[in-house]
């Protein structure tokens, strides 16, 4: 069987919105999450290109097979809930196990956390600095349970900085208003000086720094703080000097 059966018109119009998944049928696990509508959900089985995802599916059809697809939930009340379905399938299952290109919709902002992450998140309480330290807004680069290696490459560089900087003992990344890590910065250094693992940067007119996690009783005073009131409305600098 090369393919699979048209969805009849009736049986697109009864899913309405809905989440599917596609399944290696030796391990029977899950290497693709999608939504759609209509027939999208046998879209992938004629698509071409280079993706991991195309050829996790070519694969699977060199062994004269075709990938097991499941329906995870249809009928759903709009796209939005479909999104949301989708962005928990994923955050559940781990995108580093599927061949998505990207988490789900809305996953950086109200997906999967621990509960302590998410106390911490919500009873973020303002905060007296005793320290100068630098705020570094990470928005676009944060998500909840990224490794602590990751998560200290997004701080440490690269930025656009004076020398202000080096009065600065302490580095805190910050994600939608919340301090998430304590640093105590060693040194600073010229962009893309120090590899990185995680992200690719070789902007040599920008400022990096070295260093690493504060000591737990900093981290236990300055992690989790309500850090909003540093950064006016309508300021799109991604960092802020406090005690400076």
């Amino acid at each position: 069987m090369d393919t699979y059966i048209d969805l009849p018109p009736h049986i697109q119009e009864l899913l309405g919105n809905y989440v599917y998944l596609y399944i290696d049928p030796d391990t029977r696990k899950p290497f693709y999450i999608g939504k759609g509508v209509k027939s999208r959900v046998l879209d992938h089985l004629s698509e071409t290109g280079e993706s991991a995802k195309i050829a996790k599916i070519q694969e699977i059809r060199d062994s004269s097979r075709l990938p097991e697809i499941e329906i995870l939930a249809h009928n759903l009340r709009d796209e939005k809930a479909a999104f949301d379905v989708e962005a928990a399938a994923i955050d559940l299952i781990g995108i580093e196990n599927l061949t998505n290109i990207t988490r789900g919709s809305g996953s950086k902002d109200f997906g999967r956390m621990t509960v302590q992450q998410v106390i911490g998140h919500y009873a973020a309480k303002e905060v007296v600095f005793e320290d100068n330290v630098i705020l570094i807004r990470i928005n676009q680069t944060y998500r909840h349970n990224m490794p602590a290696k990751e998560l200290y490459e997004a701080t440490r560089g690269t930025w656009v900085m004076g020398s202000r900087r080096e009065k600065a003992r302490y580095a805190l990344p910050v994600f939608q208003g919340v301090t998430k890590e304590v640093y105590e910065i060693e040194k600073w250094h010229q962009g893309g000086t120090i590899p990185y693992e995680f992200r690719t940067m070789s902007l040599s007119d920008r400022v990096e720094f070295t260093g690493k996690v504060a000591s737990d009783d900093i981290r236990e005073k300055y992690m989790n703080a309500d850090v909003r009131k540093y950064f006016k409305r309508g300021n799109a600098s991604s960092f802020s000097y406090v005690n400076f």
